[in-house]
């Protein structure tokens, strides 16, 4: 019979394999974005956002961190990566107003990062002590980004309309949730435990909302409401 550490290990790399496809997923996006030269009415916050969240996860998994994590670094160093050929591209086929507001963010978000890295590794000599304080800005960011989901689920109930909230994307998020929430329980982890649990709970919630709305939904209408709905990983 597999070890413990022998089972976290294959539900880590499926765990990257989810996320990673969920890093993929506004590939679309960025194709239209690429066809049409611009940016449109679409705005860089999920992506700007996501890479601090990169950044923070991929920190918190460096062995002097927390050690033993070497699955959680690769996908967010990965994810980062990626976030950062998402701004690229954004920041491209963007006006200078737009492009001007995600130079200020990136600069604020570099800023932000070495304030906590210099903080971290000076102040805080244990890695349970580095691994606590990181991880719970994890948490913290991570609450924050679920604000995204959640005005897509209001606005699934106010209109009974599943629209534009892609199946899919709803279920791969809620799968992502529960093998990352199975990962950290493997081996216990509350900073990973804690953002994914909540995560699994938002994709659950949206899988009953599709369920529920499913059939009120009216596929053929054309309006303006929003066009894509990020959620952050693991």
């Amino acid at each position: 019979m597999a070890d413990t550490e022998t089972i976290r290990t294959i539900v880590g790399i499926i765990g990257n394999v989810i996320s990673f496809g969920l890093f993929l997923s506004p590939i679309p996006t960025f194709v239209n974005i690429f066809k049409k030269k611009s940016v449109q009415d679409f705005k860089p916050d999920p992506y700007v956002a996501t890479l601090l969240n990169c950044a923070m996860w991929s920190f918190y998994a460096l062995p002097f961190v927390r050690p033993n994590s070497l699955l959680v670094l690769t996908i967010n160093g990965t994810g980062f990566f990626i976030e950062i050929i998402y701004v690229t591209i954004f920041f491209i086929y963007s006006p200078w107003i737009k492009r001007r507001k995600i130079i200020i963010a990136l600069i604020i978000e570099a800023i932000f990062m070495v304030v906590v890295v210099v903080i971290t590794l000076n102040l805080f000599h244990t890695t349970k002590d580095r691994s606590m304080i990181i991880g719970i800005l994890c948490i913290i960011f991570n609450v924050i980004m679920y604000a995204s989901p959640l005005t897509v689920m209001r606005m699934v109930i106010k209109t009974k309309s599943v629209k534009y909230m892609p199946f899919m994307l709803s279920l791969a998020n809620f799968a992502n949730g529960v093998v990352w929430l199975i990962y950290a329980l493997l081996k216990f982890d509350p900073y990973i435990a804690v953002p994914n649990g909540l995560g699994a709970l938002s994709g659950l919630i949206q899988l009953i909302l599709y369920a529920t709305f499913y059939n009120t939904t009216k596929w053929d209408e054309d309006d303006n409401l929003p066009r894509e709905l990020e959620l952050s990983n693991a």
